[in-house]
């Protein structure tokens, strides 16, 4: 795979075959990922997590990828332990933290954050969320729950629902599943629908998603139920996010509505938008998605940094 080496700041930066390559590598990575077998294949290498906002599942699953493969890991959680509490740049932390480390995991509430830190590290920047832009390692573990519970990525109908303004996990998986050729259909109200800037681009790869505020009329045909939470941190009035949320809750009674094999998705942490009842079906995948975080992080950080599994 030719990506020894390189950043991955958006799912942009990948194509089809990157990234059909980094799932055959993370099916590979289940055995590591489960402790049934132990391969230090990045036995030396020192991976730099920075993260300054909040973070359970991508953190945690970047360090646990890390171990597994051998791989120490440099760890600082928020922005108040580190000089840019005295007014040190985002630039001068990057360089400081790239002389430490061969890799820079980095989250920031500022889109745009990630692509800055590539600019000034020598060493690889993987992007874990940049405020409301983008999350392209959250859209390969979904792509990877996706093509496991569905035997295929190609034309699978999907259907995304919930804060799609704001929610970056969102952005990046739309326009990855324009390559497999998938049917999207976003439900939200009309403040919260993707934004037009992305919508545009998805019609500019030949896509064109079907917008709606009613999840009744769609869920019948969906493969794919990808659940979002309302980002109430990112809303700018405390006002407006009142006015939206709560607006869908996933019930074994909505479900009753969907194909048996339809499955519902959510890239956590949930609050109220789907409702424990749902835990126990087998339309629920949110938890074996975020287990699935870990095998492909695993194949990241080996494609990355030249990992031998």
């Amino acid at each position: 795979m030719d990506f020894y080496d390189k950043d991955l700041v958006s799912i942009r930066d990948l194509d089809r075959g990157q990234i059909e390559e980094l799932l055959d590598l993370s099916e590979r990575m289940i055995p590591y990922a489960r402790g049934e077998k132990v391969k230090r294949a990045l036995d030396s290498r020192i991976l730099g997590n920075l993260f300054f906002e909040p973070s359970t599942r991508t953190k945690l699953s970047f360090e646990s990828a890390a171990y597994r493969l051998g791989c120490d890991v440099i760890d600082v959680s928020e922005m108040s332990v580190t000089s840019m509490s005295k007014g040190e740049t985002l630039a001068d932390t990057i360089k400081m933290v790239d002389a430490y480390c061969d890799l820079i995991v980095l989250r920031h509430p500022h889109e745009g954050a990630a692509r800055l830190a590539a600019k000034f590290s020598e060493n690889p920047v993987v992007n874990a969320g940049d405020g409301a832009g983008s999350h392209p390692t959250q859209t390969l573990l979904d792509l990877f729950t996706m093509r496991r519970s569905k035997g295929s990525l190609d034309g699978l109908n999907v259907v995304l629902v919930g804060d799609l303004k704001y929610g970056r996990t969102v952005h990046s998986l739309a326009e990855a599943l324009t390559m497999f050729g998938a049917k999207l259909t976003f439900v939200a109200p009309e403040s919260l629908q993707m934004p037009a800037d992305t919508f545009e681009h998805l019609k500019s790869r030949g896509c064109t998603p079907g917008k709606t505020d009613e999840l009744d009329s769609v869920i019948g045909q969906a493969d794919v139920l990808y659940v979002t939470r309302i980002q109430k941190e990112r809303f700018p009035d405390p006002a407006e996010y009142q006015k939206v949320a709560g607006t869908y809750r996933i019930s074994n009674a909505v479900l009753r509505e969907a194909k048996s094999d339809m499955i519902v998705m959510h890239p956590l942490p949930r609050v109220d938008e789907i409702l424990p009842e749902v835990d126990p079906t087998p339309h629920a995948k949110y938890f074996e998605q975020a287990f699935n975080g870990v095998p492909v992080r695993m194949a990241i950080l080996c494609s990355i940094l030249g990992g031998d599994i």
